[in-house]
Parts: C-alpha cells; structure tokens; sequence
C-alpha cells in the first residue's frame, strides 16, 4: 500500500486543459493556440490581449488592402480580413490576415456564418499568431504554406516584421525570402514595397538598418 501511495504522488499533474477559445487554428487534428494563451491562462493577459495585431502588423495590412482596392480593384476579386477562417478538409481549420478571392469561385452561396471552404488566391499572413512550444513547431510557416498550396492557393506571402523579409511561396516555383525593401509583386502585375512605404510614411523601425 505505502509503494501505491509514493507511485501515485509521483505522477505528473495532468495537462491543464486549454480552452477552445485559445485555439487559433488546427493543423493535421493538432490545436495550435494563439500567441500568449499562458499568460490568458494565468490571468496575466487578457483574451483581447493576445488575439490583437500590433501597430505595425496593421499598418502593413492597412497599405495590403490599399493596393488590392485602388490598383487591383474588386471587379473580380473579393479582399476578406480580419482572421480569415478557412477550412481546409478533416482536422484543418487555418486563420489568414488578408485573403483575396475569385468572385468566380466564392459565390454568395459560399458565403455564411462558417469558415470558407473555397481556397483564395493569394493568402497574406503578417508574422506568426500562434504559440511556438516546441522545435517541432517551428515547422508551422511552411507546414502551413504547403497546405494551403495544396488546398488549391496560387500565392501564399509571409511578412515578417522582425527579420524585414517577405516570404513567396507558389506551387509551380521555389519558394522565396526576398528583404522587403524591394519591389515585390501581389497580385497581376501590382507590386508591394513595405521598407519604401514605412519610410514614406515616417515609420522608423528599431530594427531599421542604417
């Protein structure tokens, strides 16, 4: 009976359990929790908190969206934002920060209180919004990018403010990590240049390089 005693104190403590509302997104049946869902948990942040962008995620999504109004325009695209949910088949649910549609695929019966089902065709993320546990994790950019190539996207950019670099991805090429000071292109022949636009704004970066 003492040896059953000392096995059971020795147990680890079960996982606590992670509320559903923590999950950003789920990869391959694997919840993938938002950015800071310990400090949620232990009542250090609030859920607002860590489910918003930061300054600069939104101003470069602010300058995204206004390309894609004023040069690409909506005669055939649809521009979602604001955590664009999609579902991608069995135990894939993904969030975007921009997706752009074709009107042509996205019909307005598409259109309801669920995730979209239909995929884009080109896919923004700005930086990463979910919580990096262990070394596997940081596999999840280009776990992510190849299912939503092989969901059907044609482009997937990754922009991330840290390191000032843009990653493209597209089924048919090489992936590519370009600087984002240089001309980048979005959408049928429309380009992006984040380091120009920062600086024509005024914004100056800790990181900026002299």
């Amino acid at each position: 009976m003492e040896v059953t005693a000392q096995a059971k104190r020795k147990r680890p403590a079960p996982p606590e359990e992670v509320p559903a509302y923590l999950i950003r997104e789920v990869l391959d049946g694997k919840p993938l929790y938002y950015k800071g869902y310990r400090e949620v948990l232990q009542n250090k942040k609030s859920l607002e908190d860590i489910m918003g962008s930061s300054g600069l995620q939104s101003f470069i999504i602010q300058y995204i969206l206004e390309i894609l109004y004023l040069k690409v325009g909506r005669k055939q695209y649809h521009f979602l934002t604001n955590e664009v949910g999609t579902h991608m088949g069995r135990k894939n649910n993904v969030s975007g920060d921009v997706y752009v549609y074709d009107k042509a695929l996205l019909v307005p019966a598409e259109i309801n209180d669920q995730y979209v089902k239909i995929p884009p065709k080109v896919a923004i993320e700005v930086d990463l919004k979910i919580d990096i546990i262990q070394e596997k994790d940081y596999d999840y950019v280009n776990l992510k990018t190849q299912k939503l190539l092989d969901f059907g996207v044609e482009k997937v950019i990754w922009i991330f403010t840290s390191s000032q670099k843009v990653l493209v991805a597209t089924a048919a090429e090489d992936w590519r990590t370009k600087d984002w000071n240089q001309d980048i292109e979005l959408l049928d022949g429309h380009f992006f240049n984040l380091g120009q636009y920062l600086r024509e704004e005024g914004v100056k970066l800790e990181t900026d390089k002299e």
